[in-house]
């Protein structure tokens, strides 16, 4: 029923919005940009889980196969890449300006799928996707909190989301994937611990969690806790929300989630933003209502 859509719809805007803000309280107020750890936490939380909720019937999970695992290998070291980057980006960057930049993930992952498919271009599309990079590429420049390393992170953020986005269009465009959303997420939980549980140590980021001023803080804890089942949530509320709606159906509501949270970014979280940053942001979205336009178009 159409009322099941939309609650559904409203629940998955929620608890994006929510995690969202909880991450970003995290790495930027309470100042814990020790990536490894942070998301270390966050995937080892939802691959317990994921794993009880399949044995105990809650999520409909197959036995994976070996050969399957190692298929999708690859969209999870881009997975781990699109964490570690976009933690470390978050971190120092204000979500309006995340998001914008995230945005042109579509850009990268639409001309990987190009040079695959070889389809002409909609000519709606090819504008969304001059605004969303013309957004991208002057933001840093009219930043008046420009932050070198953190626009940095967000490249290779943005690379990894598109590169994986492509990746998992063409397993299923060629068929050579099997797996489920919730299976996919599976394999990239667990390759997730454990790699960055090896790179805790080589990072520095063990040695220099020890000395976090507000590990013992409460304040702390419960920032983590709630991180790690609020990521977990966002997994169930997206696989929900997928079900039963198409992707084109789905992409207006990820649209309304990130313009949720852009709009009550300034309300909870301190930003100095001008003008002309404020025009990116704005320029950034519409190219993106325009992107998921034309795709419901199609």
């Amino acid at each position: 029923m159409q009322w099941k859509r939309h609650v559904a719809g409203l629940a998955f805007i929620s608890v994006f919005v929510v995690s969202y803000f909880t991450n970003k309280f995290v790495l930027s107020v309470l100042k814990f940009t020790y990536p490894t750890l942070f998301q270390g936490w966050q995937t080892f939380i939802g691959a317990v889980l994921l794993l009880l909720f399949g044995k105990l019937g809650w999520v409909e999970m197959s036995r994976i196969t070996r050969s399957a695992a190692l298929s999708w290998l690859p969209a999870s070291l881009l997975f781990v890449g699109n964490i570690y980057a976009g933690s470390r980006a978050l971190s120092r960057i204000d979500i309006p300006f995340f998001f914008t930049l995230q945005n042109s993930s579509h850009v990268v992952s639409y001309v990987i799928l190009k040079v695959v498919q070889r389809e002409k271009t909609q000519w709606l599309k090819l504008i969304s996707i001059c605004l969303m990079m013309l957004s991208a590429v002057n933001l840093p420049l009219n930043d008046p909190q420009f932050d070198y390393g953190g626009y940095l992170w967000a490249v290779g953020h943005l690379f990894c989301v598109g590169k994986s986005g492509a990746y998992r269009v063409f397993q299923v465009h060629y068929k050579s994937s099997n797996l489920s959303d919730i299976e996919q997420q599976c394999i990239n939980y667990v390759f997730s611990v454990l790699l960055l549980a090896v790179a805790a140590h080589p990072t520095g980021d063990l040695m220099g969690a020890l000395e976090f001023p507000s590990l013992q803080s409460h304040t702390f804890h419960c920032g983590c806790c709630a991180s790690a089942l609020l990521g977990f949530l966002l997994l169930l509320a997206t696989v929900r929300l997928k079900s039963g709606l198409s992707l084109e159906h789905f992409r207006v509501w990820m649209f309304l989630s990130k313009v949720t949270a852009v709009c009550l970014s300034p309300f909870l979280f301190f930003m100095d933003i001008n003008a002309p940053s404020l025009i990116c942001v704005v320029i950034s979205h519409v190219g993106e209502a325009l992107f998921v336009y034309s795709e419901r178009e199609l």
